[in-house]
């Protein structure tokens, strides 16, 4: 400890020299550094870069790999010695890719090239107890290679499977959650288990019932939130707890339900766009009472930043619409600012009455508001 001090106060003496790391906290480590320091000996000399692999190049270009994609994907694999790029691609070929399906998984995610015969095999047996069609596998290897190569862990996948089976997660649903979100099979069991903890935790507190289900409902809802941190998601849950001021009932309705993906936001990012929608529904005259009843009703609009939200809001306040009707219709508000503009000016150039038919026209698809804008055209509204 004296040492790391010492250390310290040479650096903030001498800002402008250079230091190793000393993240190993051995005593004769840090005394090595501050002895060379000290000496004005210099550092070793940083290794040479190696080359590419020359050979693997002209391997790979035959196969029809695109070399420059693969180089910004993952350039230190173009260095490598050992590969296995013709068993990938004889394995894959088994399976049912084409040769282009190949090319294409190599220059999207080169790294698929370090993996061994027996490694791949192993895995795609993981996979297929899961999705039982191969073919299904190749078609979700071709869109999202990452998915399937990313961890060499097979493991740890294993033992991720059938966690997560032990929820409750069917064999149904599983796919779906292995397609949105591979890097969560790829999360050490332990990380998993903390954030099921953690849920499960939550619903014990706000008095539920069947906590295993709290937890698989908030998971497949937003499987995004088993690879974000439990301070983040505890730091996330208290505030939002606090801030609506949420019976017990009213929270485990909003977090099994469309609440569950605000958990998945940077916690500055949920506080600061909160406290702006507060702001700005406040000073249009909305009560606490009709704010709260629109985040329990209206929660994606927590993903919508300040500036947008406010340029939204004064849009269709602008364009006549009351603040009132927004509160019961919030999804206007998943509508480009221009988008609501343009069917507001539109709108209003036929003398269309909001106060007798309401907002719903405005929350239509493209095709849906033209068909109807042409019938008001024409018979009038």
């Amino acid at each position: 400890m004296v040492l790391r001090q010492k250390l310290l106060c040479l650096l903030r003496l001498h800002p402008g020299r250079h230091l190793q790391s000393f993240s190993v906290c051995t005593q004769g480590h840090v005394s090595c550094i501050i002895s060379r320091f000290l000496s004005g000996s210099p550092t070793a000399p940083p290794r040479p870069i190696r080359s590419e692999n020359i050979p693997l190049q002209e391997s790979l270009s035959i196969m029809g790999v695109d070399l420059e994609m693969a180089r910004q994907k993952q350039p230190a694999v173009l260095r490598n010695v050992l590969t296995n790029e013709h068993g990938l691609a004889k394995f894959l070929s088994s399976k049912g890719a084409s040769r282009e399906v190949i090319a294409s998984i190599i220059s999207r995610f080169p790294r698929a090239i370090t993996r061994s015969c027996d490694h791949l095999e192993e895995r795609w047996n993981l996979w297929y107890n899961v999705f039982q069609d191969n073919a299904e596998i190749v078609k979700i290897l071709d869109r999202s290679p990452e998915s399937f190569f990313r961890s060499n862990n097979n493991e740890n996948l294993r033992k991720n499977i059938l966690f997560l089976t032990g929820l409750g997660i069917t064999h149904r649903d599983l796919p779906k959650l292995l397609m949105k979100a591979p890097r969560v099979f790829s999360n050490s069991l332990n990380l998993n288990r903390a954030m099921v903890d953690l849920l499960q935790n939550v619903s014990m507190s706000l008095g539920g019932t069947d906590h295993e289900a709290f937890a698989r409902a908030i998971i497949f809802r937003n499987v995004y939130i088993l690879i974000r941190s439990t301070k983040r998601v505890s730091a996330n849950l208290e505030f939002l707890l606090t801030a609506l001021k949420l019976t017990n009932s009213e929270a485990l309705n909003l977090l099994q339900g469309k609440g569950a993906d605000i958990l998945d936001l940077s916690h500055g990012g949920l506080k600061r766009n909160f406290e702006n929608l507060h702001e700005k529904l406040m000073s249009l005259g909305c009560s606490k009472l009709e704010i709260k009843s629109l985040m329990l009703n209206g929660s994606q609009l927590l993903f919508i930043s300040p500036k947008t939200l406010n340029e939204k809001l004064d849009c269709l306040v602008q364009g006549g619409i009351d603040i009132k009707r927004i509160l019961e219709k919030p999804k206007v508000l998943d509508y480009s600012t221009a988008t609501l503009k343009q069917r507001l000016d539109d709108l209003n150039s036929l003398e269309y009455d909001f106060e007798t038919h309401g907002i719903a026209i405005l929350d239509k698809s493209k095709k849906r508001f033209e068909e109807k804008l042409e019938r008001l055209q024409t018979l009038g509204p």
